[in-house]
């Protein structure tokens, strides 16, 4: 709850930062405990240690010289985010899972220098570990991802679902199956039809069947498209009722600062900061 309580609050931010336009726009509240805890964390991890993250080798490499300390450190924010709330279980997709591991690394470490203080929080996996993009399906689905075809968002319109879904890259075989380490495109389609539906990969394919790609595409970006109308109708009228958005991050802040404050303040006590 306490973790669902900040997302929220920073997703609410996001969203009222999207309606505002100019300097008119109130600064958003903060939970300093956060940065707080981070640094701590990060005085206890070694560089090599997140210099082996897979993501941060990625994104270097994209990026050639362009990867920031704050890059390099984000995973023991993402750990701080966590730790604070004295969190037990985490959803996490399957490229995260490092992550966790660094998470888990960072509590026994602390409780190993300082005493038990921390639980030491698992990874909730569902059963799509990892969505793929639509355009290079060896690698996941990514917001920040440059080809604005590869990434489906919530918000795209019917139309550009559609046309996502008719540029995905699959292969020169028209039949639907199932076979993610032959047929990464396809499969991952199928993926995709099975998890927006609730369905089993089986469901899926059988629904599929007869079908060629083509067609097997259309049918998923519908499934996308009901998928998420019931979302983006509750969107829509979230953007016309700015002060309830308000309040929520306001509120959802406060909860957060209330829980997240004592634990940072034991933390600084078995520091040795107070």
């Amino acid at each position: 709850m306490a973790m669902r309580s900040i997302r929220k609050a920073r997703g609410c931010w996001s969203f009222i930062r999207a309606l505002h336009k100019g300097p008119e726009a109130v600064h958003a509240p903060q939970v300093s405990e956060h940065t707080q805890l981070s640094w701590i964390l990060t005085c206890l991890v070694r560089l090599p240690r997140l210099q082996h993250l897979h993501q941060w080798k990625a994104k270097t490499a994209t990026q050639k010289h362009g990867g920031t300390t704050g890059l390099l450190t984000y995973p023991v924010l993402q750990a701080a985010d966590i730790l604070l709330y004295k969190s037990t279980h985490v959803p996490v997709g399957e490229d995260q899972v490092q992550h966790m591991e660094l998470v888990q690394d960072l509590a026994q470490g602390f409780n190993k220098k300082y005493g038990e203080f921390f639980p030491v929080p698992k990874s909730i996996l569902t059963s799509m570990k990892k969505v793929k993009s639509l355009r290079d399906p060896s690698a996941k689905m990514s917001k920040s991802d440059p080809d604005k075809l590869a990434t489906v968002r919530i918000t795209d319109s019917a139309e550009e679902i559609v046309r996502k879904f008719r540029k995905a890259v699959t292969d020169f075989t028209s039949e639907v199956t199932y076979e993610p380490a032959r047929r990464p495109g396809v499969s991952n389609l199928v993926a995709i039809h099975a998890a927006v539906t609730r369905l089993p990969v089986e469901e899926a394919l059988r629904r599929g069947a007869g079908m060629d790609t083509a067609r097997y595409k259309l049918l998923v970006a519908d499934a996308v498209i009901e998928k998420f109308a019931p979302i983006k109708r509750e969107i829509e009228k979230l953007k016309m009722d700015r002060g309830h958005l308000e309040k929520v991050l306001q509120v959802g802040s406060a909860k957060a600062k209330e829980l997240a404050h004592p634990v940072c303040q034991d933390v600084k006590k078995l520091v040795g900061f107070l």
